[in-house]
């Protein structure tokens, strides 16, 4: 009997010692490349094998290193926005915002569910509009104080931002990174069928809040889990201030910024860069509101990006995972393989079998946009071949890369958030794993519709 589950940074090195094995059983291939729309792309039919290349201990050791460089945007934003985000919460304006939201809903446990409903609607819209992906490690240090303040524990404070935005992401119509670059590879408008998409993401997105609302009402009966399951690791507490005029104008600014953001991703390609400045100056104008001194503001920064630093090394060594099994050439024959097991079947069986094959791929490349550059050149004329729409296939890519992201211990979002969160990864895979499912057959009913219409 297991009595401790291991540290997800234990999970996610296991994982890399995984691959390093790997790379010794799986014969090394390669796709041929070429540029398309200034992206490198994989060309179809041009599978050949290569001198294998299997990896050592000192290959494995020094992954984390490569990972760190690879993924530096990344981590960047994660440890500077966490500054930020520092000087805004040192000045209690979001607590006091919070409290008072939760006394506007009273007692009223309805009232408290309806207020998780509209942030998940919200996020959801933000992953439906520009991909909202790497912010959610931001935002959960914002419902995780406010889930307990109304009685919900870790798991919900996390879902509000984390999954609902992951499930508008699943069905994206204006994601730049992973449906823009899927769609220019499929030679099909960019956004196109946006009706569909917003019909798969109203459908995804309503089962998502229907199980996340049904959980938290559990909890606030008392016969589901308690926050002190994580308080070993969370320290995400409301303090009492005062909702004074100074705060009012902090909200404002924070509400402002959020708005703002999504704004900035669609009109003008904003990136993580963009996006982080935003946020760095948002939390300085908040300090400055404050009247914090020179060192204060120093202090508070300094505070913040330390919360971050666990989750800045989760996303160090998940890269590792991906560099290693790319070094071990071991990516393009699981994918060769996947591909050639679905031609000789219906269409309505193969775009099913398409979504799980992008699935299992999605665990050595969580990246939507990089998914898209290695797989689509392949399941592009695989779909012509065996009669699904380019549309469906890019329908089964972008609902599979969305979804699986939310539960895959490679993806260095969804490790940085349990993190944050002080949620082990085996009790967020117990109750991930459900909502999972329910999706996954919403996914396949979505797709096995699409091969009846003409879209």
């Amino acid at each position: 009997m297991i009595k401790k589950i291991p540290d997800s940074l234990v999970i996610v090195f296991f994982i890399m010692v995984l691959i390093t094995g790997l790379s010794w059983v799986i014969p090394a291939g390669a796709f041929d490349r070429t540029t398309l729309h200034e992206r490198t792309v994989v060309v179809a039919g041009s599978y050949h094998a290569v001198p294998a290349t299997p990896l050592n201990f000192w290959d494995l050791m020094q992954a984390p290193f490569s990972g760190f460089t690879e993924a530096a945007r990344i981590i960047g934003f994660v440890l500077l926005v966490g500054g930020a985000f520092g000087l805004v919460m040192a000045t209690g304006a979001i607590d006091a915002g919070l409290m008072r939201l939760l006394q506007l809903a009273g007692k009223r446990p309805g009232a408290r569910l309806g207020i998780c409903a509209l942030l998940m609607v919200l996020f959801g819209l933000c992953g439906f509009t520009f991909g909202m992906s790497e912010e959610s490690l931001v935002f959960v240090l914002i419902t995780l104080p406010m889930a307990r303040a109304m009685g919900f524990d870790p798991i919900v404070g996390i879902a509000i931002p984390f999954v609902s935005s992951g499930i508008g992401g699943a069905a994206a119509a204006y994601n730049p990174f992973g449906v823009g670059v899927a769609l220019q590879i499929a030679e099909l408008n960019f956004p196109s069928e946006v009706g569909m998409r917003l019909g798969a993401c109203a459908l995804l997105l309503g089962v998502c809040i229907f199980y996340t609302l049904r959980y938290a009402k559990r909890l606030a009966v008392g016969t589901g889990q308690s926050w002190e399951v994580y308080d070993a690791k969370s320290s995400a507490v409301v303090a009492t201030h005062s909702f004074d005029r100074t705060n009012q104008w902090i909200v404002v600014l924070f509400v402002a910024t959020l708005v703002f953001i999504p704004i900035g991703a669609k009109q003008w390609d904003w990136d993580i860069p963009q996006i982080g400045a935003v946020f760095l100056i948002m939390g300085l104008l908040a300090s400055f509101l404050k009247r914090m001194r020179t060192q204060a503001i120093v202090d508070h920064f300094t505070i913040g990006a330390k919360g971050m630093i666990s989750a800045a090394l989760i996303i160090c060594l998940s890269r590792g995972v991906l560099v290693l099994a790319r070094d071990g050439q071991i990516i393009d024959t699981i994918l060769f393989h996947l591909s050639q097991s679905i031609q000789h079947l219906p269409s309505w069986l193969s775009i099913q079998i398409m979504f799980l094959v992008q699935g299992l791929i999605n665990f050595f490349i969580p990246s939507g946009s990089g998914q898209a550059a290695i797989t689509m050149p392949v399941m592009v004329p695989l779909a012509d071949l065996i009669g699904i729409s380019r549309q469906g296939a890019v329908m089964a890519f972008q609902l599979a890369a969305g979804l699986f992201d939310l539960i895959i211990p490679t993806s260095a979002v969804t490790m940085g958030v349990l993190s944050l969160a002080g949620i082990p990864f085996a009790n967020w895979f117990k109750w991930m794993g459900k909502l999972t499912l329910l999706l996954m057959l919403c996914c396949m009913v979505i797709l096995g519709l699409l091969t009846f219409t003409s879209i």
